[in-house]
This record gives C-alpha cells, sequence and structure tokens, in this order.
C-alpha cells in the first residue's frame, strides 16, 4: 500500500518525504559527478556544476544531452576547459555542503584575492526576501524537509529552485540563470541552510555579491568570502544579522 502524500496549503502529512534519487553526468565522454537530487530542473542543475566546476562560463559553451532511458545527461564542452580543470590538480573533497566535490575547499588560500564587490542590503530588505522565498517553496510546505535558493537582483528574486541538498538547489539556481542567458556576476544569493566552503566556492566563481543565510557560514566560508571579495550574512533575519568576509564594515541599517 502506498503511503499517502503531503497534504498542500502548508498542512504535512505524518508520511511526507522529499524525493531523492541519483542522476548522472558524463562530460566529453567520461563520468564526472552522480548527485542525489529532487529529481527536477535536472538541467539547470547540470549547467550550474558545469559553470561552478569551472567546465564553461556560459552556456554557449555547454552543449547538454539528456539520457532517453536513464536520469542522466552527456555534456560537451571545448576540450581547453577540460583540460584547464584537469591541471588544476584538484583532490576530491568530501564536503559538508552535502556532496563529494573536486574544489579547493580546504585551501581557500587558493583563490584568487579580489576587492569588495558589493554590500548587502538592510535587515528589513532580507526579511521581505526571505518572505518570499519561503513562500514560493511548494516543496517545503509539502514536506518541511527542503533547501532552497535564489538569485536576488534588488528585490526582485530570479531563479528560484528547491533541493533535498543545499548545493544542489544552488547550481540550480545559477544554471536555471544561465540558461535563461541572465548575467549571474553582480547578483545577490539567498539559501536556507548554513553557508558552507562548497557554496562560497560555487558563489564566488558566479561572481555573487552577497551569500545571505537565516543560518551561520562556516570558517571556511568566510575565508573564501573574505579572499573573493564576497560578503556572507549569517542569521539575516534575525535582530542582529552577522557580516562575514570582504567589507564587514559597514553595519546594518533597518531599510
Amino acid at each position: 500500500m502506498t503511503a499517502p502524500s503531503a497534504k498542500r496549503g502548508g498542512a504535512m502529512s505524518e508520511h511526507a518525504a522529499v524525493e531523492e534519487t541519483p542522476v548522472w553526468l558524463q562530460v566529453n565522454g567520461s563520468p564526472v559527478v552522480t548527485w542525489m537530487c529532487t529529481p527536477e530542473l535536472l538541467e539547470e542543475l547540470a549547467v550550474g556544476w558545469l559553470h561552478g566546476e569551472g567546465y564553461a562560463d556560459s552556456i554557449d559553451e555547454i552543449r547538454l544531452r539528456p539520457c532517453a532511458t536513464d536520469l542522466g545527461f552527456w555534456a560537451e564542452v571545448p576540450r581547453a576547459r577540460v583540460a584547464a580543470v584537469q591541471a588544476e590538480g584538484r583532490r576530491p573533497v568530501l564536503a559538508s555542503g552535502c556532496g563529494a566535490v573536486s574544489t579547493f575547499l580546504a585551501e581557500p588560500g587558493t583563490v584568487e584575492a579580489r576587492p569588495a564587490r558589493g554590500v548587502p542590503p538592510g535587515m528589513e530588505q532580507f526579511r521581505a526576501l526571505f518572505k518570499q522565498l519561503f513562500a514560493r517553496g511548494e516543496r517545503y510546505k509539502d514536506t518541511g524537509g527542503i533547501h532552497a535558493a535564489a538569485l536576488i537582483d534588488g528585490d526582485t528574486l530570479l531563479s528560484h529552485a528547491e533541493d533535498i541538498g543545499r548545493h544542489n538547489a544552488v547550481d540550480k539556481s545559477i544554471g536555471g540563470a544561465l540558461l535563461a542567458r541572465q548575467p549571474v556576476a553582480g547578483l545577490g544569493l539567498l539559501v536556507t541552510g548554513r553557508i558552507s566552503a562548497e557554496l562560497a566556492f560555487k558563489a564566488a566563481r558566479a561572481g555573487i555579491v552577497w551569500v545571505a543565510t537565516p543560518s551561520v557560514p562556516s570558517t571556511l566560508a568566510v575565508e573564501i568570502a573574505r579572499r573573493s571579495g564576497m560578503v556572507l550574512v549569517g542569521r539575516a533575519v534575525s535582530a542582529h544579522p552577522h557580516l562575514h568576509g570582504a567589507d564587514t564594515s559597514q553595519q546594518f541599517t533597518g531599510t
């Protein structure tokens, strides 16, 4: 007998569960990653992950073909980009952001030092933005057990995504913007979970100005933000948000 599904409208059943399934990706014929993820916005996930790992800067560099019989993708990117990623000599890291990744997460000093990219908005604007973020979360309303992310342009939420993994939600958000040919650099990013080094690295590579969460960042995420010119905002919906990273000299206001 199939367990009843969670009810809509925010009334969660005792049988509520979050979908989780494996989805694979090959790049130029070689397996590179299998995600454990929520099976939606998968093209966005693949594009965002390729961008975050350095395989592409724009959608024009990616040719993506879905598998017709399985949940997976074949991606073709310029061979020079694959060679550049391989030349970085990355070592696999089992990241605290819920995934095994291949980046310099344990070595934030390798992140290129850059000037401050900008400053985040004030407390009241953050509260309004997170209210919008949670209001859009259909799966969150059903289960109460899923992460969300959204790119922010001023007061506007762009490319909202939900996923069982916080890093997947960020990849889906960035990938959605790239597929829509929307510029990512210069935007803000809302996330619902802890800002891990993995998320900070993805945001830094994308040119994000600030990342905000109701939770807190990790120490390595703070170091990555400081070197990359980014600002991290912890406890963003509280009465006393915490600023970390590049330029934290400016105090929050209520506007």
